[in-house]
């Protein structure tokens, strides 16, 4: 008696996150040799000892269930990909704006360097540590210890008396209060937008050398000439 069990076959292509078309041509060959199957196995089966019919019809609802898995997929993998589009289209509104960005990073040009920082509660000390690119600290700035905004503007010079080239470098607030703990800050910056670009699937807002995360852009303003 012939063994009916395409539905191992078909299960792994048809559950993963990918490759939904191949699944279902998968799904498709492995129903046709389900049905090849059954039709050999009806026409030689046992008169005094029939088959149960019970097992065909669980078959035929597991390939039902896995057919309709299938297809949710393709349309979710559909959606994701016009939500994608939907965001590369939104994110271009941003070219040619000022847009406020929570990030530390920003860029130094023309020695000129911007950020602005929020503390959530008063801080007993406070200290400015600016990195490059490699992490390694470039300038160090005293810090605002009360409680709400603050803005910091560097000119690009050093601990050590030089100016720094041009590039991307970051702020990194360190604030503690009366206890030695340690206040975490946020820290953003405000620039023109100059373009957009995909990196894999996410949106990238470029200011300048700085390409930023689109969902980071908390604010969207009209560029003053």
């Amino acid at each position: 008696m012939f063994e009916l069990n395409p539905i191992g076959t078909a299960l792994p292509n048809a559950t993963g996150p990918t490759d939904t078309a191949g699944a279902a041509a998968d799904l498709a060959d492995n129903f046709d040799t389900f049905l090849t199957l059954l039709t050999e196995q009806l026409q030689n089966q046992d008169p005094l000892n029939p088959m149960d019919s019970q097992e065909f019809v669980g078959q035929l609802v597991q390939f039902s269930s896995v057919e309709q898995q299938i297809s949710s997929n393709q349309s979710l993998e559909s959606l994701l990909a016009l939500q994608s589009a939907d965001a590369r289209m939104s994110a271009t509104e941003f070219v040619g704006r000022n847009v406020t960005v929570s990030t530390p990073n920003q860029a130094l040009a023309n020695g000129q360097a911007a950020w602005t920082y929020s503390l959530p509660r008063g801080a007993e000390t406070s200290e400015l540590m600016i990195t490059d690119e490699r992490g390694a600290v470039v300038a160090t700035l005293p810090g605002e210890i009360a409680v709400g905004e603050h803005a910091v503007s560097w000119d690009g010079r050093t601990n050590a008396g030089n100016t720094a080239p041009d590039g991307v470098y970051t702020l990194n607030v360190i604030a503690r209060d009366t206890d030695g703990a340690a206040i975490d800050a946020n820290v953003r910056i405000t620039a023109r937008a100059t373009g957009v670009e995909m990196i894999g699937e996410e949106v990238m807002v470029e200011i300048g050398a700085l390409r930023v995360p689109a969902g980071n852009v908390i604010a969207v303003r009209e560029s003053v000439s």
